[in-house]
C-alpha cells in the first residue's frame, strides 16, 4: 500500500526544475538591481567630474559651479 510520502508527483522531473527556475529568477532580479545602482553611482560621479573640470578650465564661474554641484548632489 502506498502512503502519501511514496508519491512523487505526475513526474519526478518537475520536482526539481521548478525551486531551480524560482532560484534563477531571484538571482537574476538580484544580479539587475545591483547593476542598476551601480550604473547610477557611476552616472552621478561622472557629471560632477565633468563639473569640476568645466570649473578648472575657466568655462564656468565659482557661483554656477556651487548651484550645479548643489543641484547634483542633492539627487
Amino acid at each position: 500500500m502506498h502512503n502519501r510520502f511514496d508519491y512523487m508527483g505526475p513526474n519526478p522531473f518537475f520536482n526539481w526544475l521548478i525551486p531551480l527556475v524560482v532560484i534563477i529568477v531571484i538571482g537574476l532580479s538580484i544580479y539587475m538591481i545591483n547593476k542598476n545602482t551601480n550604473e547610477k553611482k557611476e552616472n552621478k560621479d561622472s557629471v560632477l567630474d565633468i563639473l569640476d573640470k568645466r570649473y578648472a578650465r575657466g568655462e564656468i564661474d565659482e557661483e554656477e559651479y556651487l548651484k550645479k554641484k548643489k543641484t547634483l548632489e542633492n539627487k
